[in-house]
């Protein structure tokens, strides 16, 4: 029986730009706009192959082209004028919505007996562009939602943003069980694209990408398969907040990620995850699946460490890494439909039904939850795929 005080992912979809670009294309993009010599050149084609990224998506075409060929950066050396926040923003306007209804509509399209007009609350996540009206009135626009439909948008927190829009839905739903809350992230985070060469940019530089995803909130789980939203957790590491940072600046949104990070999130992540489990009454052995935010293949590895884990038990994760990059607060959405894909769509589970997931952002902050897996399929699937099925958008 459903639980009456719960809320449930009933769909889940995304989306990506149609330029895929290899990782190592665009280390050749960097190394020609920072001016590096032959020595700078192969250290970044290092710190490029070490992500473990093959490919990323962006908006732009640029990264994958050379120079003279450019359509939003000058086709001068160095870049310059470099591109303003102005010149960053009008490219948002442009490409987030439709990136972002790709995205719900891939979404809807695995749950065909849900209408559309059914949706009452639409949630936006975003923090790489700003406008007002903006891409919540846009979208509302575009799949013809009622103008009465309540919109809310949550700006600027960084690779954690999702959870923040998941726990506003699992709130609105328990409030008012016949809600339908649609929550969207859409992150271009190629736009912000920074000409410096100290090792920190090099390595953002290196890992973030542009994607969507979507999710549907209901009060009631869907007849054969959902997720209940169980528990979530949050903290805070002060000590860090000088290691991940998200700041606007006149050439766009500027991102400190330093080498320190994951020395950060080591000595936090176990006490945020004792602190989840103790909440959930739940202890690890309960957890089978795990939905970690692919930061980075160092924090992905950190965790792993701390908790115990092997690089199969995180293979989800490091799929999407390999696949499409950080795609900040969208990222771990799409680590959840690739679970979602492989184990709930083909009945593949093979463990415990709880999933774990957690992300990171400026603060330091830590956020985290467990979800229930619920299925009730006639038939099922009872070998578990070798390795995670992430959803081509």
């Amino acid at each position: 029986m459903p639980n009456q005080h719960s809320s449930y992912i009933n769909a889940l979809g995304t989306a990506v730009p149609a330029y895929a670009i290899p990782q190592s294309k665009i280390a050749e993009f960097m190394a020609d706009a920072l001016q590096f010599d032959e020595r700078e050149q192969r250290r970044l084609q290092t710190i490029y192959r070490q992500t473990r990224i093959e490919q990323r998506h962006s908006v732009l075409p640029d990264y994958g082209l050379r120079l003279g060929k450019f359509t939003f950066y000058p086709n001068t050396p160095g870049l310059e004028p470099f591109p303003t926040v102005g010149q960053r923003m009008a490219i948002y306007r442009t490409e987030a919505t439709p990136l972002a209804v790709k995205a719900i509509r891939n979404c809807l399209a695995d749950y065909p007996e849900f209408e559309l007009r059914q949706i009452t609350h639409l949630i936006v996540v975003s923090c790489t562009g700003l406008a007002n009206p903006g891409p919540d009135i846009e979208i509302l626009e575009a799949i013809d939602l009622p103008s009465t439909t309540q919109r809310l948008a949550i700006n600027f927190m960084g690779c954690y943003g999702a959870f923040n829009g998941l726990k506003t839905a699992d709130a609105i739903v328990r409030a008012d069980p016949d809600a339908k809350v649609l929550v969207v992230s859409i992150e271009l985070c190629t736009l912000h694209f920074q000409k410096r060469s100290e090792t920190d940019h090099l390595l953002s530089n290196a890992l973030f990408a542009d994607g969507a995803a979507a999710v549907l909130v209901e009060a009631q789980p869907r007849a054969e398969r959902s997720l209940r939203m169980r528990t979530f957790y949050c903290d805070l590491l002060p000590e860090g907040k000088d290691e991940m940072a998200w700041h606007v600046n006149d050439h766009g949104f500027e991102m400190t990620l330093t080498q320190e990070v994951p020395a950060v999130i080591r000595n936090g992540i176990g006490k945020l995850m004792s602190r989840l489990l103790e909440k959930s009454g739940l202890t690890i052995g309960d957890i089978g699946y795990y939905a970690l935010h692919p930061g980075g293949r160092r924090i992905l590895e950190v965790i792993e460490q701390q908790l115990g884990l092997e690089p199969e038990q995180n293979r989800y994760a490091y799929e999407v890494l390999r696949q499409y990059g950080n795609m900040s607060s969208a990222t771990v959405l799409f680590v959840l439909t690739a679970i979602w894909r492989e184990v709930l769509t083909q009945g593949t589970a093979d463990a415990q039904p709880n999933i774990l997931s957690c992300a990171f952002g400026p603060g330091l902050t830590l956020e985290s939850m467990i979800l229930e897996m619920n299925m009730t399929q006639p038939e099922r699937v009872t070998a578990a795929a070798s390795s995670a099925s992430v959803p081509v958008s």
